[in-house]
């Protein structure tokens, strides 16, 4: 395996590259442990000739001496002195033999083992100090390239830095090549440091015996005939590998000089937003107080539907987030540039990121969002990513206004994608490998999605309130106008909100939706690079929702709070918040149309929800309270109503026993004044008056009684 055939793609040391970089090291410190010990064996073995032929030069001369010494027990035995001396000179001579053994083995075995440790082994080590140098060089390039400021004041020293960059990495990737090129060789030398002295040792051991022997074999003379044959294959073919390298690496200095700055041109360069897996080097955000944090540079990389990172020196990545149906979009952050924001489906993790350049932070972007819409699953994911992306490009185009909007809604509007949906008309042949990206049914299906707050009645208000003239007094809260119930409500609170888009949702059961609608909104916003965001002044009572225009103060767009059935603010990011609103439009299918609006306020997102439900709660009660006060006022004009019955009834009664009384008084006979004599006495004037007032006063009487 050549390990500068496996980094040809890459412009310096990915992580998987630095892997099998660590294999390879791995390796040579094997080969230099096994050739240390393979050489102090081999050295034993000199040492042990060395001494052999001493001693046996040493035996040869005891010998010879055997004849003048004197033994007290002994007697001259010329035998035994004659068979020494025979001894003795079968002895010299084996001495010369081990001495002449001696010198092949310095020369055949000790040198190519010796050369082999003294001087490839070290220059390993010496390339490797090189190259980790050359790394910690570019490191520190890039972070004084990744602190730079976003003012314009410093580009001499933008240039600076671009340029030690620049010289950093070519440095790198110079010296990159140069040291994987020596350990490729140093598998091929490897195989000859071991042959080599191994040859060299037998070699001289048959030139050892046959200085005393002619018992040796033709055969394996032949042997050792044919291991030098391959040795001197071996060394050819090692020498043709290291010209294809060394033209390699003339090669890709001349391809890869447009690669080594750190944020090459769009143009040469183009953005590939199908992708479904990438990998390079990200700088993270950790957090180290309240308010403090600090940038840690790492290779990310994703598998799957997760994103793994993998920190220098650790044998394999660690899992970062799950990135099926996440949320990603650029931020702008203070300290840095090219930084974008992953957060989890449930948000409960956010991750923010740093990448090296526009073209890489685009990249990831799209390659994260196609990966959050399960595309990785499918059997052409490129193929199918483009497709995808296309579609919602041609689908998702915000619209100028609201009514247009509105009209879209209608049940005869023809159908159209949405923007976070990866199903569209056009791509219903490969329903099957897009079956697993439909979304939830909380979203309703074929909804386009409302990047834009601007309103044909905003412009109405805006003439009416010019043509209003400018002496009129407009109240604390920005409002250009309202009924009197609005102007005399109990709550007012204002917020600064900016809209973020709003889409059809199917229900409202649970804060499900709203999340759902956040996710599926900042998706798109981040597929189209979308970062336009029209801010207004929210303004909260206890009858409605009004969104007013800072400048002009008219007022853009007016929620009743009873139509707003639910509001939440997002787990993990408290500056997103949501409510549905259930329109009075009409009805589509059956069911009342329900629209989830979603905004990032400056405040925190709770304090608004809760300002909501405070509203909400003050209408309820006052509505109660309402409630019970009509309730009273009709029981005491029921209590009235009844009072005038039974006064109407009594006068009725007393009119009736009246009038039977008078019917009584005028039905009695009339007596008759006469005299004894039978006549009509005939009264006077003023006895008929009497009489007259007589019965006056008894009717009057009566009435009274």
């Amino acid at each position: 395996m050549s390990l500068l055939g496996f980094v040809l793609k890459s412009m310096y040391p990915e992580e998987g590259t630095r892997s099998l970089l660590g294999v390879f090291e791995e390796d040579a410190a094997a080969i230099s442990k096994y050739s240390q010990q393979l050489f102090q064996a081999m050295h034993r073995i000199y040492d042990a000739q060395n001494e052999l032929s001493a001693a046996t030069h040493l035996t040869s001369k005891l010998l010879k001496g055997y004849e003048k010494q004197r033994f007290p027990l002994c007697c001259d035995d010329e035998v035994m002195s004659s068979t020494l001396q025979q001894f003795a000179k079968v002895i010299d001579e084996l001495s010369s033999c081990h001495a002449v053994l001696s010198t092949q083995l310095a020369d055949a075995m000790m040198f190519p083992i010796t050369q082999f440790k003294e001087r490839d082994l070290k220059e390993i080590l010496t390339l490797k100090e090189v190259f980790q140098i050359a790394s910690d060089d570019h490191d520190m390039a890039i972070n004084r390239y990744s602190r730079l400021s976003k003012r314009r004041d410093n580009e001499k020293v933008k240039g600076e830095v671009m340029q030690d960059v620049y010289t950093s990495r070519k440095k790198q990737h110079q010296t990159m090549m140069h040291y994987f090129t020596a350990l490729n060789t140093l598998q091929y030398k490897k195989k000859m440091s071991l042959l080599e002295p191994l040859l060299g040792y037998m070699q001289a051991q048959i030139s050892f015996f046959k200085l005393g022997s002619e018992n040796l074999t033709q055969q394996w003379e032949d042997f050792l005939t044919d291991i030098g044959t391959s040795v001197q294959n071996v060394r050819r073919e090692m020498a043709g590998e290291v010209d294809v390298m060394q033209q390699t690496i003339q090669d890709m200095e001349q391809a890869n000089d447009l690669l080594y700055m750190p944020d090459p041109d769009p143009s040469l360069v183009p953005v590939n937003r199908n992708l479904t897996r990438k990998a390079g080097y990200l700088n993270t955000r950790n957090k180290t107080g309240l308010v403090s944090s600090s940038w840690e540079r790492q290779y990310f990389f994703t598998q799957g539907g997760n994103l793994m990172s993998q920190a220098r020196g650790d044998v394999a990545g660690g899992l970062v987030m799950d990135i099926d149906n996440c949320s990603v979009m650029a931020v702008d952050c203070e300290d840095r540039r090219f930084c974008f924001q992953i957060t989890s489906f449930d948000g409960k993790k956010v991750a923010i990121l740093q990448a090296e350049s526009r073209k890489d932070c685009e990249e990831w972007i799209a390659t994260i969002n196609n990966i959050s819409k399960r595309i990785y699953l499918s059997e052409n994911p490129e193929e199918i990513a483009a497709r995808v992306n296309q579609s919602a490009l041609e689908a998702v185009t915000p619209s100028p206004s609201f009514q247009q909007r509105h009209e879209s809604l209608r049940p005869r509007r023809p159908p159209a994608a949405r923007a976070s949906s990866v199903s569209s008309a056009g791509s219903e042949t490969a329903s099957p490998a897009l079956s697993v990206l439909s979304l939830d049914a909380l979203v309703a299906p074929n909804t386009p999605i409302q990047f834009d707050i601007i309103s044909p009645v905003s412009e109405e208000d805006a003439g009416r309130a010019k043509a209003a003239g400018l002496g009129r007094r407009t109240n604390p809260f920005g409002e250009s106008g309202g009924t009197p119930a609005e102007e005399s409500s109990i709550l007012h609170q204002l917020f600064f909100a900016r809209f973020l888009g709003c889409m059809e949702v199917q229900n409202a059961d649970s804060s499900d939706v709203i999340y759902e609608t956040m996710r599926q909104i900042l998706a798109a916003r981040a597929i189209h690079n979308i970062f336009r965001m029209t801010e207004s002044h929210l303004l909260v009572t206890c009858e409605c929702l009004k969104l007013i225009d800072p400048q002009t103060q008219v007022t853009r767009l007016r929620f009743p709070l009873s139509s707003v059935v639910l509001c939440a603010a997002h787990q993990e990011n408290k500056r997103l918040f949501g409510f549905v609103l259930q329109t009075a439009e009409g009805m589509v299918d059956g069911r009342p149309i329900i629209v989830c609006y979603i905004f990032e306020s400056n405040n925190d997102g709770e304090k608004i929800c809760d300002s909501v439900g405070l509203a909400k709660q003050i209408a309820f009660h006052s509505e109660m309270d309402r409630k019970a006060t009509e309730k009273k006022k009709e029981q005491d004009r029921a209590k009235e109503k009844q009072q005038e019955e039974l006064s109407k009834q009594k006068q009725i009664e007393k009119d009736l026993e009246e009038q039977s009384r008078l019917i009584a008084a005028f039905s009695r006979p009339t007596p008759l004044a006469a005299g004894t004599d039978g006549q009509f006495l005939v009264l006077s004037n003023s006895q008929s008056e009497d009489s007259d007032a007589g019965v006056e006063g008894r009717e009057k009487g009566e009435s009274e009684a």
